[in-house]
């Protein structure tokens, strides 16, 4: 008898989510998941309902209907730091970091959140100070600032960074907690196309490398495009389309959303999304 195979929970998952703000519908009945060790996608013109998504499913906002669920199991009513106990971490389109601590400690205060809390009590707020660390936890803080580039940086004050670098080193933080799925919103924003190339090689290395999901919203859809398995589409809080990159490229609600109406061609593949230098044209709307 030949066994059953059982394809994991997704990582993290949007089941019919609407979310209204009086007689604004914000998001509806949208659904999107991020399996396992993959690259998830979301797109679309300004207003779309991305960020509102994003709040949903890190647990910043509860959704009017619907439910999220983090590897089967419901959590639409979890806090956001239940969630990251369960293994969610998060970026932000404005890095939020402490003045006054270099690099190296962001990154350490990351680890220390997931595996010595206690420690981050006496550390700061008995001005304890950043005690000796254990060796795994400097050899996992090495590795982070190595892959996305910031050992050169690790013992300089946050205070005045370069806005890149400032993004980057959130997103370190961020994977310092290990997490199972992560959430980057707008990770290349401030980064020049040499340093957006880095970045999205390091984030396919961590996917292929260390199993870990990444749901990714930006605006330069050539970095999504390039990087995703599966590509979501929002305009007006509704998925208009899930696909490929290359369904996407090829899509015409998705090329109408982009451009504001049918077009049989226009920037980009196919007359499809353009590049992050295209976007100065496209729709804004609340």
């Amino acid at each position: 008898m030949s066994a059953i195979s059982v394809t994991p929970a997704p990582r993290i998952e949007a089941r019919g989510v609407t979310v209204r703000f009086g007689g604004l519908v914000a998001l509806s009945e949208v659904d999107l998941a991020v399996p396992p060790a993959s690259v998830v996608g979301l797109v679309g013109p300004n207003g779309a309902g991305k960020s509102t998504l994003f709040a949903v499913l890190s647990g910043l906002l509860r959704p009017t209907a619907g439910a999220v669920l983090m590897d089967g199991r419901d959590v639409t009513g979890a806090s956001a730091q239940a969630r990251a106990r369960r293994g969610l971490a998060r970026t932000f389109q404005h890095p939020e970091l402490f003045p006054g601590l270099t690099v190296r400690e962001h990154v350490v205060l990351g680890h220390r959140l997931r595996h010595a809390r206690r420690r981050i009590w006496t550390d700061l707020v008995t001005a304890g100070g950043f005690r000796r660390a254990p060796a795994d936890e400097d050899r996992r803080t090495d590795e982070i600032l190595a892959a996305l580039g910031l050992t050169a940086h690790a013992h300089r004050p946050v205070d005045g960074l370069p806005l890149g670098t400032s993004r980057l080193l959130e997103i370190a933080r961020a994977l310092a907690v290990d997490p199972g799925v992560l959430l980057l919103d707008e990770p290349s924003s401030g980064l020049d196309a040499h340093e957006t190339d880095e970045l999205a090689a390091t984030l396919g290395e961590l996917v292929a490398g260390h199993g870990v999901s990444l749901l990714l919203v930006e605006h330069d859809v050539d970095l999504v495009l390039g990087l995703s398995d599966v590509v979501h589409v929002l305009d007006f809080g509704v998925k208009i389309s899930e696909g490929t990159p290359t369904e996407i490229r090829t899509d015409p609600a998705v090329r109408a959303a982009y451009l504001g109406a049918d077009h049989d061609g226009g920037p980009g593949t196919d007359g499809g999304p353009g590049t992050a230098a295209d976007h100065g044209e496209e729709r804004t709307s609340a």
